[in-house]
């Protein structure tokens, strides 16, 4: 319940999450899953299927052709990490992976890059966001995170 009373009325709209998290000092706190020199890993603390994480650059940047090649390169190799472990800990059947380039395509925080890995089965209850206007969520954030964090190494 706790979850569902955050998550009602969408993440905050406050600062940066993708320049704060970073910063924190508690990965396990933030959801950070994994750092690379120039990107990193971090649960969704919205996700629409448990496992959803996004990859972010470490840099505050909007555009991707803004994009230095180390930042590319870093994040597609976190990307590609992202899905291996979530392969490995959760058995999808397959994976949506994207980004979202401005507000009007559907960012949530439009002023910083980020991809999303959204894992997916069969018969996942992925269209409970746009039918019931509701998230079911199997199982908790900190239970995800507690199983995915060991296989980012």
């Amino acid at each position: 319940m706790a979850y569902i009373e955050s998550a009602k009325d969408g993440p905050p709209d406050d600062g940066c999450l993708f320049c704060d998290a970073p910063s924190g000092g508690d990965d396990r706190a933030t959801l950070i899953l994994a750092r690379g020199e120039r990107a990193f890993v971090i649960l969704n603390a919205y996700p629409y299927n448990p496992g959803h994480l996004m990859v972010a650059t470490l840099r505050h940047v909007a555009d991707l052709e803004a994009l230095q090649a180390d930042e590319l390169a870093d994040a597609d190799a976190l990307l590609q990490r992202g899905v291996k472990v979530l392969r490995e800990a959760m058995n999808p059947e397959g994976f949506n992976v994207g980004m979202n380039l401005g507000r009007v395509a559907g960012a949530g925080i439009p002023g910083h890059l980020h991809w999303h890995v959204v894992p997916r089965w069969n018969g996942d209850t992925n269209f409970m966001p746009v039918i019931g206007e509701t998230r079911v969520l199997p199982q908790l954030l900190e239970e995800t995170y507690d199983r995915l964090k060991p296989l980012f190494g």
